[in-house]
């Protein structure tokens, strides 16, 4: 299959990366560490999200680039990144009559096989490994460029190799991007240490609404529309909130409720093993990871945390 993808790429021109909605660590890291990797050997490349590149990500090369229009024009090959389901590849994405063929790459449990090329490594840490598998195959070295977009897909999505996807490719690598060039402790400070104030001031509103079940098992926090213009914020601040009740003593699945708008409510789910939280997420139409999946839920906060709630007693 690596061999096919670098087939692929060695015959064609014009190249699409995209990835999900609401794109986090892996999905702006895998895709900008192709998309590096496919300019420097002289192709031509647009990266398009059909939402903004998070700040935090910015000092990514190529981050700059990133256009949320997508451009009319034709495209030889589209890449789709970390996205379980081709719908959040956006409406653009799917919309588009202009692209020769489509080549997934993925590492979620349910993931859709829509691509002329399913890459799909349900074992992968990260879909920005599928990425370096990619170049290495190639015969190619990993630039200073690409290295920083993989090891941010890396450590954003093993949460700093704290959850159970930490495998021995996962740390393998990391260790490659630095020999690459990659400062480990710049990365970090970027990520970690340059939070705006406005995100703490949100997260003081959303620990108020922590709770937990009966059982202790599991336990959730929200985030509200409200909470956003009190704050001057938006859901991208609210990455990593999910860790909070994850990482209380006894509970096994953590969720988070994030509202869309008046009636609906974007649902993450986070575990520490036991469970199986992408047959969670399919229950309500979503999907994911063993260990972190999601979906959307409507109705107003009460009625949607009951639904998930009652879900999550029968399950346990």
């Amino acid at each position: 299959m690596l061999n096919k993808i670098n087939e692929l790429i060695a015959a064609n021109t014009s190249f699409l990366i995209t990835s999900h909605e609401s794109p986090d660590g892996d999905a702006v890291g895998s895709s900008l560490a192709l998309a590096n990797y496919l300019t420097e050997i002289g192709k031509d490349v647009t990266v398009h999200f059909s939402d903004p590149v998070p700040e935090l990500y910015h000092f990514l090369p190529l981050a700059d680039r990133v256009t949320t229009t997508l451009p009319d024009r034709d495209y030889d090959i589209c890449f789709v990144l970390d996205v379980g389901e081709f719908r959040r590849a956006g409406e653009q994405v799917g919309a588009c009559r202009r692209i020769g063929a489509f080549i997934n790459l993925d590492h979620h449990k349910t993931c859709e096989k829509f691509g002329v090329i399913n890459f799909i490594d349900v074992n992968a840490a990260a879909t920005g490994l599928l990425v370096h598998r990619i170049i290495k195959a190639a015969g190619a070295e990993v630039s200073a460029a690409s290295a920083v977009c993989i090891y941010v897909a890396v450590i954003t999505d093993t949460g700093s190799f704290r959850y159970s996807n930490a495998n021995q490719e996962a740390f393998a690598v990391a260790g490659e991007m630095i020999s690459r060039g990659v400062n480990a402790w710049d990365v970090a400070s970027r990520l970690y240490e340059s939070q705006p104030k406005g995100r703490l001031e949100l997260l003081a509103k959303a620990l108020t609404t922590l709770k937990f079940s009966d059982c202790g098992r599991f336990a959730s926090l929200s985030v509200s529309l409200d909470m956003y213009a009190q704050t001057g914020t938006d859901a991208e601040l609210t990455d990593g909130f999910i860790n909070y009740p994850r990482s209380v003593s006894g509970v096994e699945v953590a969720i988070f409720f994030r509202q869309l708008d008046s009636d609906s409510y974007k649902v993450g789910f986070r575990s520490k093993g036991t469970i199986d939280v992408s047959r969670l997420a399919e229950g309500f139409g979503g999907g994911g990871h063993h260990n972190a999946a999601g979906c959307v839920v409507h109705g107003d906060l009460k009625t949607v945390r009951e639904k998930v709630f009652s879900h999550l007693r029968a399950v346990l």
